[in-house]
């Protein structure tokens, strides 16, 4: 019984990670906002306040889960690293 407790994260934990979970949802719904019809002025308003949106709400997560998980969750999204894990990937597949 005390093995259970031990794994189970904190509602802290998990509340911050839904709210990073989220923020990475929030951050693709402008992608869709341009086809939607309405007016222009509505589209420029809702994409800007969703991307602020999202940017708190990962903010708050990263704050309730802790600065080295939400570095590592922002590193393992950022695009840029995407092909550096690649070619590490094939480079150690060359050595062996």
């Amino acid at each position: 019984m005390q093995t259970e407790t031990k794994n189970k994260k904190p509602l802290r934990y998990t509340i911050g990670m839904i709210l990073i979970i989220s923020s990475f949802i929030i951050w693709v719904t402008p992608l869709g906002i341009p086809f939607l019809p309405i007016p222009g002025k509505m589209k420029v308003i809702s994409i800007t306040s969703s991307l602020v949106l999202a940017e708190v709400t990962f903010w708050l997560g990263a704050i309730m889960v802790g600065k080295e998980v939400a570095g590592k969750i922002r590193k393992y999204f950022n695009p840029k690293n995407w092909r550096k894990k690649h070619e590490e990937k094939q480079e150690n597949e060359n050595e062996a």
